[in-house]
């Protein structure tokens, strides 16, 4: 009777769990509502769309590629724009209103050239009747239509290439000769403290160690064409915007950012180098 008795606990236990399942699972489940988190949901109501991150727009973005402007590229400085485009550095500065020119950035567009100023327009065709001391209208003045009145001006003219009276900066002999790509000038010999002299008039318009490669520099420019370039010196004697005559001593020669004591000198002619002997006197 007993193990009859404890069969019947047994069953009665089972059956009671699976009515329990049954009952739990005939009631309905309320699951969690899926939120769709792909590219095109769109935010739920009341929610705020993330910001759509704006592109900065460097200064003078909208003149890249056109001519008279340049693109700064990484290791520029505004010293190496100026001397390779024939400009002072100031100018630079002015004509694209920098106000901190040690912090250009890659990728900001600069103006190279001066602005375009616009001439005042000519009166041609006006007829002018002077009054003679009779009161008579004298014969009407007719604006000058010759071919040499309206002849524009020449180009050498207009880019202020006028003469220059060179002469060498250095008495010391040849130690590299010009080459466009592997040495933009000619290196001169000589020794350590030996004068460095202006090699034509003109005005200083760089002077420091901003350049890689230049060590002590210093840059004169002598027209609208021409700059030269004095590097490598030990001592720097003038400064920025200062006139200097020909011959005058403007620097010391020395070996600064060099592995040896020389003169590198440097003609440009609207920033592009040129080789100086074809502008020197023979010696």
């Amino acid at each position: 009777m007993l193990k009859v008795w404890l069969r019947g606990l047994v069953w009665s236990g089972f059956l009671g769990c699976v009515l329990l399942l049954v009952a739990c699972s005939s009631q309905r489940i309320n699951r969690a509502p899926v939120e769709d988190r792909g590219v095109n949901a769109k935010p739920a109501s009341g929610a705020v769309a993330p910001a759509t991150p704006v592109v900065k727009q460097l200064p003078g973005f909208e003149n890249a590629g056109k001519p008279g402007y340049y693109t700064v590229k990484p290791g520029d400085t505004l010293t190496r724009i100026s001397l390779d485009n024939g400009q002072t550095q100031k100018d630079i500065v002015r004509w694209n209103n920098i106000d901190k020119p040690n912090q250009i950035e890659v990728g900001q567009v600069l103006r190279v050239v001066p602005p375009v100023t616009s001439a005042p327009v000519s009166q041609v065709g006006v007829v002018t009747r002077p009054v003679t001391s009779s009161g008579a209208a004298s014969a009407p003045t007719q604006p000058d239509t010759s071919a040499a009145a309206l002849k524009p001006q020449s180009n050498a003219s207009a880019s202020g290439e006028d003469h220059v009276d060179w002469s060498w900066p250095v008495n010391g002999p040849i130690l590299a000769s010009f080459d466009e790509i592997k040495n933009k000038g000619l290196d001169l010999g000589g020794a350590a403290g030996e004068s460095v002299m202006a090699a034509a008039d003109g005005k200083v318009v760089y002077v420091g160690e901003g350049l890689r490669g230049y060590g002590k520099l210093i840059i004169l420019k002598h027209n609208n064409t021409y700059l030269t370039a004095y590097a490598h010196n030990q001592a720097l004697l003038v400064k920025e915007d200062q006139s200097v005559r020909k011959g005058q001593k403007i620097a010391e020669m020395g070996s600064s950012d060099t592995d040896r004591v020389k003169l590198h000198f440097e003609v440009r002619r609207q920033g592009k180098p040129v080789d100086p002997v074809k502008f020197l006197p023979a010696r």
